[in-house]
């Protein structure tokens, strides 16, 4: 009988591994059709003062909240139990993460999302800052600049004994059922979000749409695969609760900045029998199948290199800034920013205005090396 478990429970493993990696081709392959992509949204603002690729990444968070809190509510999903909704609130790491990694994406030409992706698509350059960036991540997760992070700003922090995330806070100070607090938060959050991006007239098109309603979807759907399909009330061999194939021990759904060290850990120790394929590392891949599959589709697929020295410089920075803000952070664009704020966590709020602000200081820089040539 322990052994019918523990082959039901491999089999589920497979199955789990699998379906994150389908869905996240279909990440890879929208972003791709739709140029998807925060940095791109937020340079449309600085640059154009066009806000349509905002209001899809708007209605991408508003959908996958909607679609969460739904899950959380019919029971699908705990909604407490990701890294978001801790109870403890490492603002400052959140913060300064954040801002290194705005900062880094703008210098590496997109954030570790958008690098996969342009991965799929022929770009050279995106695939050096993937192992660059992957490698400052392993450093800032088990490495030198690990022992930094926790003796430096992870010390600085504050306990919410409600949880972090805001519908924990209305349930605790109403007395409401956590589920139906989340949900009606929600319906009035990311229900106004996704209202906002379709009141815009030039963002009524095919692919904005598909852009936003799709990732949204995305998101919701690695929530499922991890959090309800993935949940084991008892593991056959331990008897606890376990996620199966987290890298975290908690529910996942995308996330990349540590992901990409997982992957290089996982090519690298590929022998080592301990170290095994988990939910992190086949969603990388997914996304760059995904990606590459659409590029082929549309016939947009090139090869693309690096302009020069100077060029190349500013990536390597980059992706070794996004490599420690991001997991110094919990999170990037899509971790903190698309699933994070789909929680309605209030650490991921706090990385994403880190986020922003770095970007903005990102582009800043660069026109201050413009002036200078």
């Amino acid at each position: 009988m322990a052994a019918m478990e523990i082959a039901d429970f491999l089999k589920l493993q497979t199955q789990v591994l699998w379906a994150a990696f389908a869905v996240a081709v279909a990440f890879g392959f929208i972003a791709q059709r739709t140029h998807f992509c925060t940095m791109g949204a937020i340079s449309d603002i600085v640059n154009m003062g066009d806000w349509t690729r905002m209001r899809m990444w708007g209605m991408a968070v508003g959908v996958a909240m909607l679609g969460f809190y739904g899950m959380a509510w019919m029971g699908w999903i705990d909604a407490g139990k990701s890294i978001y909704t801790s109870s403890r609130i490492i603002w400052l790491s959140a913060l300064v993460g954040g801002a290194l990694f705005g900062f880094g994406m703008v210098l590496a030409s997109g954030c570790g999302s958008k690098t996969l992706v342009r991965i799929g698509a022929g770009s050279l350059k995106s695939l050096v800052v993937f192992f660059v960036m992957g490698f400052a991540a392993f450093a800032t997760l088990r490495g030198v600049l690990a022992v930094l992070r926790v003796n430096t700003v992870d010390k600085v922090a504050f306990d919410i004994s409600a949880g972090g995330a805001i519908p924990m806070w209305v349930s605790s100070g109403l007395g409401m059922e956590p589920a139906l607090a989340g949900l009606l938060l929600a319906l009035l959050v990311g229900g106004a979000l996704v209202a906002w991006a379709l009141l815009g007239s030039e963002f009524r098109s095919f692919n904005n749409v598909l852009g936003g309603l799709g990732i949204g979807l995305v998101i919701v759907a690695m929530w499922w695969v991890s959090g309800h399909l993935g949940f084991v009330p008892e593991h056959p061999e331990t008897l606890d609760a376990v996620y199966v194939a987290s890298n975290s021990g908690r529910m996942e759904s995308l996330t990349f900045t540590a992901p990409m060290a997982y992957t290089l850990d996982w090519l690298i120790f590929f022998s080592d029998k301990s170290k095994l394929l988990t939910f992190g590392v086949v969603t990388v891949a997914g996304v760059v199948v995904g990606s590459f599959a659409c590029a082929l589709m549309e016939g947009s697929f090139r090869w693309e290199g690096f302009r020069g020295t100077q060029d190349t410089a500013l990536h390597i920075a980059g992706a070794t800034c996004m490599g420690v803000g991001g997991v110094t952070a919990l999170g990037c664009t899509v971790g903190q920013g698309l699933s994070g704020l789909s929680t309605l966590s209030f650490l991921s709020m706090i990385a994403v205005t880190g986020i922003v602000l770095g970007a903005m200081g990102g582009f800043r820089f660069q026109m201050w090396l413009l002036d200078r040539e």
